[in-house]
């Protein structure tokens, strides 16, 4: 029987390390996981596919020289052997072919659908152990509400479990390392983050972050103690990254490796625009061009696309600088700053995760060619920052749905409509359910907010948060913002395709990613406000 607000409500804040009501929840999670196995799914899927297939039929010294197919491998060897792990039960279970380099080549056989499925479903039990460590010294009522945003999360079973990837497995990693973090085990955390690194290197932007804060906190406590656990520290990491790259320095294949997971000849975005800021820069490159065309300059037209998902694809700009690579890196770095100044400064365990949150959406906002599926990489974490306040469970309510609803796009197809835009009403609702019973009862207890029953939080203005009636409700910004997802969703399904039938495809895409692009600027400027002024 689910649990209602009441007995959320009343449920006793003492730590208990029972797990029950998280089996509960995973098991929820998996019936509908389970009813979405026949549902569409992208390219993702025979990339998969084919890397089972390679990592099966072929040594490991040609995984990363491999061209069969254009879906070359290109995640680290830890996910290489991962791949190699399944394709053991592959063999067993399916189809012969299936594992053929040629002859498998896209291949979606219902066997081998339901085999995937199966395949992230079970990989997903490595999340909800991350989240039962992370919540084991909270109270039941913000264990229960932590569960809910994480193993209920819209987004990973619109990416994971439909589009098909293998997020949550990857996201279970991260939130393991920052359980560790939290609780003081730092070697543990620094080894479980090395081990993430080698299996998707895109989690690298929050490597500053752990870098300073491991140094400052586990390195501590005078010059020889702080080398000798410098020394620690740097033989376990360097150890995983032997583990996972020495047999390819051994067969001469490094340069194969870390040219596939770099491939940097592919456009600054993806085909569907990550809402982040270069959506504004591109925007921008295209006005200039526009209205300098009509005064009469000469511009020269971009012969390559802003987007491109294979490798070679370039995207000159026609008035702007040409963006590269480093000039992203650089962007990255600096907006981490004022971060790494915090986490050097006052090391903390109980900021980290706010802190690691920061830099993936700073590696988000400023990085190269990002896909719009990254922004779980904060939203997820995040969910565990959102029960320490109402302030940050007020950002977290309007970055989940604009996170959620960023990812709309990447189910295109009639039949997956509904079950979208169900999975967000129904994950608003329980957040709204949630934080309203998590919040009237702190606001019987005016300590535990730091502020008097009644009072705002939030920036200045009317964005914050009011305890209103035991409710908590948003402030108009927020109000109008939602609404305006609303607004967009209804011109792009109802009157885009009245107004402008098949011209200016791209039209609907294009302010999707606009529009999130706002309220994804808006968490990070309210992210770093919250860093910089946190005690």
């Amino acid at each position: 029987m689910t649990p209602t607000k009441t007995q959320i409500s009343n449920a006793a804040t003492k730590p208990n390390p029972k797990s029950g009501h998280l089996a509960w929840y995973a098991a929820v999670a998996t019936c509908i996981k389970l009813l979405l196995i026949p549902s569409y799914h992208s390219t993702d899927f025979e990339v998969h596919r084919h890397w089972l297939a390679l990592t099966h039929s072929l040594p490991l010294s040609h995984w990363y020289s491999d061209h069969t197919s254009q879906w070359t491998l290109d995640y680290p060897p830890f996910f290489a052997h991962f791949e190699r792990f399944l394709s053991l039960f592959a063999r067993l279970l399916l189809d012969p072919t299936i594992l053929h380099l040629h002859d498998g080549l896209d291949n979606s056989s219902p066997s081998l659908i339901v085999f995937h499925r199966l395949t992230v479903i079970l990989a997903d039990s490595v999340l909800v152990y991350g989240i039962h460590r992370l919540g084991k010294k909270l109270g039941s009522r913000e264990r229960n509400l932590m569960w809910v945003l994480v193993v209920w999360n819209p987004g990973l079973l619109i990416v994971d479990h439909m589009h098909f990837q293998y997020n949550g497995f990857l996201l279970g990693l991260l939130l393991l390392s920052l359980s560790w973090l939290e609780d003081g085990k730092d070697l543990m955390g620094g080894f479980a983050f090395a081990v993430l690194l080698c299996f998707k290197h895109l989690f690298a932007v929050a490597a500053p972050v752990y870098f300073v804060y491991l140094l400052r906190h586990y390195c501590r406590g005078g010059l020889v103690r702080g080398f000798g656990r410098l020394v620690i520290m740097g033989t376990v990491v360097v150890a995983v990254f032997v583990a996972a790259y020495g047999p390819f320095v051994y067969y001469g294949q490094i340069q194969q490796v870390l040219g596939r997971m770099f491939p940097f000849g592919r456009g600054l975005c993806h085909a569907y625009w990550a809402p982040n800021f270069w959506v504004f820069y591109i925007l921008l490159d295209k006005g200039l061009a526009f209205v300098l065309l009509k005064l009469g300059f000469i511009i020269q037209a971009p012969t390559a696309s802003f987007t491109g998902g294979l490798v070679g694809d370039s995207s000159p700009f026609a008035v702007l600088p040409t963006v590269t690579p480093l000039i992203t890196f650089v962007l990255v770095l600096l907006s981490l700053v004022p971060c790494l100044v915090k986490a050097w400064r006052d090391p903390q365990p109980r900021m980290i995760t706010r802190w690691v949150a920061y830099a993936y959406t700073c590696g988000f906002l400023f990085g190269w060619h990002v896909h719009e599926k990254a922004s779980l990489h904060f939203v997820i974490p995040l969910a565990i920052v959102a029960i320490q306040s109402m302030e940050d469970a007020s950002h977290y309510f309007l970055l989940s749905i604009v996170s959620c609803y960023s990812l709309f796009p990447l189910l295109f197809e009639a039949q997956e409509y509904p079950i979208k835009v169900l999975l967000l009403l129904l994950h608003s609702s329980l957040m709204w359910l949630g934080f309203s019973s998590h919040f009237s009862q702190m606001a019987a207890n005016p300590r535990a907010l730091g502020q008097k029953k009644g009072g705002k939080l939030g920036l200045k203005g009317s964005s914050g948060i009011v305890l209103h009636n035991e409710e908590f409700v948003i402030g108009w910004i927020g109000k109008s913002y939602l609404l305006g997802l609303l607004v967009v969703e209804t011109w792009g399904q109802s009157l885009y395709p009245v107004l402008f039938g098949d011209r200016l495809p791209f039209l609907p895409l294009m302010i999707v990613s606009m529009y999130c692009a706002l309220g994804m600027i808006y968490s990070w400027i309210w992210q770093l406000r919250k860093i910089i002024i946190k005690q």
